[in-house]
């Protein structure tokens, strides 16, 4: 343990306490450091101070605060290494660029300690234990257990550090194929809509019925084509399929955005509802009514490479499952 000292200075007084020392307790070239979750944890658990306090995350530092940390080693994981598929694009010392397979879940949480990305992890790089907090090792971003698609992982301190900065800045590129029910209009586009819990059901977010508490949520969105069935006009096509670039990353983003909008996905059994379904009752095909999870993959991510700074751009191809779907939208038969 060790004990460091920071003295605000009038360029960063104002901010959040959490974002402040993310981004300045330690130099770039120094090759440890804290995420935004774990300097959040260290605050938590009364390891940082400001001006001898203990304070909340949200609190704003002034001109001439001095903040103290009481850096720790990092926790050992009390989660058990599994032997679980990994399709790996990338691996070097630094990071790993996965495809992820739709199913999984990236991270543990109440009631699933096993069969997660963090347990695969963990068997294929026992060095990557404690990074980034104890139940998450190495896990810079995340998708949901049901979208399929390209991560990437820290392999060290230095690489989360550098990586969670690229998402943190929104500097990194995400794209995403996605199939919705309805005829998206217009053909491309950007939904600006903040998203918060929802405020009758809080296992689901909403861009419309939130609480008071919401965050900026940006998605850029671009229709790559419309399906209809066999004899249909093009205005009555009854699925499209589209690539989205989300500018931010907020739990659930896109599933909200587009069900939101009218055009929930394909699959969706939490924002797909039947009565956002309405006009495209006349399709009635058994593998898109019954496909069993989001129709969302997360088909290209770039980033710089947290220690040499080169562009990096990675392509994860689409699973069967989606693959076979868009075959059968594509042929147009359907009763």
């Amino acid at each position: 343990m060790s004990l460091q000292e920071m003295l605000v200075d009038s360029a960063k007084a104002g901010m959040r306490l959490d974002l402040f020392l993310a981004r300045y307790l330690l130099p770039e070239s120094t090759p440890c450091g804290f995420s935004r979750s774990e300097v959040q944890r260290l605050i938590g658990e009364g390891e940082v101070t400001l001006n001898g306090c203990r304070v909340k995350p949200s609190t704003r530092v002034k001109l001439n605060d001095l903040v103290q940390v009481q850096r720790l080693p990092a926790r050992a994981s009390a989660l058990e290494p599994e032997a679980l598929p990994l399709s790996i694009l990338y691996e070097d010392n630094d990071c790993m660029v996965i495809n992820k397979l739709a199913g999984m879940v990236v991270h543990p949480a109440a009631g699933r300690t096993s069969g997660t990305l963090v347990n695969a992890l963990l068997h294929h790089s026992p060095d990557i234990d404690g990074i980034g907090g104890e139940r998450r090792p190495g896990i810079v971003h995340r998708l949901d257990k049901d979208t399929s698609g390209v991560m990437v992982i820290a392999k060290n301190a230095f690489a989360f550090r550098r990586l969670a900065r690229q998402f943190m800045e929104r500097s990194v590129t995400k794209e995403y194929l996605a199939l919705v029910w309805g005829r998206m209009h217009p053909e491309a586009g950007v939904i600006d809509r903040p998203i918060g819990r929802h405020r009758s059901d809080r296992k689901r977010m909403s861009s419309i019925h939130y609480l008071s508490q919401k965050r900026d949520a940006i998605t850029e969105w671009r229709v790559e084509r419309y399906f209809s069935r066999i004899g249909g006009a093009e205005p009555s096509a009854v699925v499209s399929l589209l690539r989205l670039k989300p500018r931010t990353g907020r739990t659930h983003q896109i599933r909200v955005h587009l069900a939101d909008m009218g055009f929930p996905l394909v699959g969706d059994k939490v924002y797909g509802h039947k009565k956002k379904r309405s006009r495209v009752k006349e399709a009635t095909v058994p593998e898109l009514d019954l496909f069993p999870r989001q129709a969302l993959h997360a088909e290209r991510l770039v980033i710089h490479h947290p220690r040499t700074d080169q562009r990096m751009e990675f392509i994860a191809s689409l699973p069967d499952d989606l693959a076979s779907l868009l075959k059968i939208v594509e042929r147009g038969q359907w009763r």
